[in-house]
């Protein structure tokens, strides 16, 4: 069964993300196709990333800078899928959501792995500007973003009693988030499987290196 990691992208104490990761984790669980794991950045407290080529020691087991670093790493390779659950901040990701992909380095724990968003905010533009700019960063973290997307404006006035959505919406496109995100896990394990390409960056470094020697 593939892994599936949620990631709760804010840290602040007042955050309105516990209004939403719950639901999230429920539906993710209830859908039967993964295996649930969360990842909540308030229990993850990384470093600003600092990394560099001398704090990697060997490159096939890297060992970072602190341990915190190398969990973290070790952790998101794990996964085989990620649902990202963010708040927006000054039209963008928070600081916290962005570093902690940051530190995702040389381990390639994102590549080729699909990562869906959920987004909410307190006014009508529901995280749409930090799911686009979450997308950006997925891709030069070489995972696979997805683009059906659930976003939850007025958050604070979006849930009943019970912790369920009030706009229907929000559950059908979850089921929708959740449906594509179980085919494309499924899909990119086999792929995979059947053997991955060396990271653009290194190719590129090699072909440099042996077009200096000739």
């Amino acid at each position: 069964m593939p892994k599936l990691h949620i990631i709760v992208g804010s840290t602040r104490p007042t955050r309105a993300v516990d209004q939403v990761s719950p639901w999230i984790v429920e539906a993710a669980t209830a859908h039967g196709a993964f295996e649930v794991e969360v990842l909540d950045l308030r229990d993850w407290p990384l470093p600003f990333f600092a990394e560099h080529f001398g704090t990697i020691g060997d490159f096939n087991d890297p060992t970072y800078s602190e341990p915190l670093v190398k969990a973290w790493n070790n952790k998101i390779k794990e996964a085989d899928a990620f649902i990202v659950v963010t708040g927006e901040y000054n039209h963008s990701l928070p600081a916290v959501l962005k570093n902690a992909i940051d530190s995702v380095w040389i381990s390639f724990g994102f590549r080729n792995k699909p990562i869906a968003a959920v987004g909410y905010s307190a006014g009508i533009g529901a995280g749409i500007r930090a799911v686009e700019h979450l997308a950006q960063i997925a891709v030069e973290a070489e995972a696979v973003p997805l683009r059906n997307t659930v976003l939850i404006p007025k958050v604070n006035e979006a849930f009943d009693k019970n912790g369920r959505p009030l706009d229907p919406i929000a559950e059908v496109s979850l089921g929708i988030l959740l449906d594509d995100l179980a085919w494309w896990s499924e899909a990119l394990a086999k792929a995979r499987s059947a053997g991955e390409l060396v990271p653009g960056n290194f190719r590129l470094r090699a072909a440099l290196t042996a077009a200096a020697e000739d």
